[in-house]
């Protein structure tokens, strides 16, 4: 119980840090419009990165995984049915080229 009241007055002093850091950058000239602006131009750097790198090879894997369960079902279901479901498979592979070509073409869709 004690462990939960530290963490939570943590995660409140960090929410409330984070929220006013932004106001304390601007301070000096009183333009938090501008403040906020130039983080946010620092930030997006990071979130490619982010995203290339972390998040776009674990929906890769994932879907990958998920590619492989499909078809040995699709397969399963031959064998015992004689009737070859495609549909799962086929959107299954539609969303992995989807998900391993966004990189290329992703960040000129948003304007970065």
């Amino acid at each position: 119980m004690k462990k939960a009241k530290v963490l939570a007055t943590f995660l409140v002093a960090l929410i409330t840090v984070t929220a006013l850091s932004t106001v304390c950058f601007a301070a000096g000239s009183a333009d938090v419009a501008g403040a906020i602006t130039s983080t946010w131009d620092g930030m997006k750097g990071q979130i490619k990165t982010i995203v290339n790198d972390v998040v776009f090879p674990i929906l890769d894997g994932v879907l990958g995984i998920l590619l492989i369960v499909f078809i040995t079902k699709s397969a399963i279901s031959y064998k015992r049915n004689g009737e070859f479901d495609i549909i799962a498979p086929a959107v299954c592979l539609g969303g992995l080229l989807f998900v391993l070509t966004a990189p290329l073409y992703i960040w000129n869709i948003i304007p970065w």
